[in-house]
């Protein structure tokens, strides 16, 4: 599989999407909350119980009151037109977050695969009989390695998986690549750490760098 330059977040923003577009990128990902009956496009978090959210950025943390309208999944969906590169969403927060957006782009009966991860696995189930769906088990921590490293030698093998940064090893990795089609790792925002990962051999890097995402494009 070439390597995949993934656009971390791009699909949180139209316009940060139509630049990823722009870009080449192959993947865009993007976060997908529950807040009461909606489905919304974003990675700040609610600081219950005040009506704030919250978000680390480049300048610090970033607070948006819950009044601010956000992009909803919909919208998103509506935006990507024919061609454009593939969707990955991930999931965030334990619930119903999966089986809400399982069904939403199944109404829309997808002729492409989407992407589909998350830290609370169980929340993939509901994409296990979706063909469109590629679901990637992610893991931040070295107890959810562990526990990863034993699913993927079960039955049930997920798509992929995506690992932070610090859990990879080259056994990790192979043993990995031998058990997954994508290997993918995140916040890869240096080319000195996007040359470590690929060395180790990882098949998809998740960045917030144009730089990097263009360091990835130019090895075809």
């Amino acid at each position: 599989m070439t390597l995949l330059a993934v656009a971390h977040r791009a699909g949180n923003d139209l316009a940060a999407l139509r630049t990823a577009v722009e870009l080449g990128v192959d993947v865009l990902e993007a976060d997908v909350k529950v807040r009461g009956p909606y489905l919304e496009v974003r990675h700040s978090k609610h600081l219950r119980p005040l009506p704030w959210m919250w978000d680390s950025g480049p300048d610090g943390l970033e607070w948006t009151h819950t009044r601010v309208p956000q992009l909803q999944l919909d919208a998103l969906l509506e935006a990507l037109e024919v061609g454009h590169p593939t969707l990955m969403l991930d999931l965030k927060g334990p619930g119903r977050v999966g089986a809400k957006v399982a069904d939403v782009i199944h109404a829309r009966e997808p002729q492409v695969p989407f992407l589909v991860c998350s830290r609370w696995w169980p929340g993939l189930d509901a994409f296990a009989d979706r063909p469109w769906a590629r679901p990637l088990l992610t893991a931040r921590n070295r107890a959810e390695l562990a526990l990863l490293r034993r699913r993927v030698r079960g039955t049930h093998q997920p798509y992929g998986v995506s690992l932070h940064p610090s859990l990879l090893t080259p056994q990790v990795v192979a043993e990995l690549r031998d058990a997954v089609e994508l290997v993918m790792t995140w916040g890869v925002n240096d080319l000195g750490l996007l040359r470590r990962v690929v060395d180790l051999g990882v098949n998809g890097v998740i960045s917030d760098s144009p730089e990097v995402l263009q360091a990835v494009l130019a090895r075809r």
